[in-house]
């Protein structure tokens, strides 16, 4: 049973967003890692827990600085509920690739339950998705990057290795 109120939760997750909308745009993903406590736990279903700070450090610095993470614009919640009694927190977070060239936007998006340890901290995060939907809409990227001339390396290598999986069927 939690101590925190909807409404301390609530602005929790405010500075959260706002916190994480400032990372987007300076990339230091220390940051990302310093809203979480010392032995916090970050469940990613198709790469595995992260246990602590430490690891979620790591971790967050390497996703986040290849494709398709580097590509990645922001990770606005697109709604979320506060559920006092547990703690948490429940969102859908949306995740903007950059423009390929020509306007193209592409997304995917995930649910995100974070759990509240207080003091603007939190001791678990557990992110929800579809990884065919995130390879597909990166593939989308690539295809649409290679067409108009701007697909640089990294995304590239991601493409070479990972195409075939996420190529459209007909």
């Amino acid at each position: 049973m939690s101590t925190f109120t909807a409404a301390e939760l609530d602005d929790a997750f405010r500075g959260f967003q706002k916190t994480v909308a400032e990372i987007a745009q300076t990339r230091d993903w220390d940051r990302f890692a310093e809203l979480f406590t010392d032995d916090a736990d970050y469940i990613e279903h198709a790469l595995g827990t992260m246990s602590g700070r430490e690891e979620i450090r790591r971790w967050i610095w390497k996703t986040m600085t290849a494709f398709p993470g580097s590509h990645m614009t922001g990770y606005p919640s697109l709604w979320h509920v506060v559920d006092a009694p547990t703690g948490r927190v429940i969102c859908e977070v949306d995740n903007p690739m950059r423009d390929p060239g020509d306007g193209t936007a592409i997304t995917a998006t995930n649910i995100t339950i974070l759990t509240y340890a207080g003091d603007g901290l939190w001791s678990r995060e557990e992110d929800v998705y579809n990884p065919m939907e995130f390879g597909q809409a990166a593939m989308r990227w690539c295809e649409k990057a290679s067409a108009l001339g701007t697909l640089d390396d990294d995304a590239a290598r991601w493409m070479e290795t990972f195409g075939a999986m996420f190529a459209r069927r007909s």
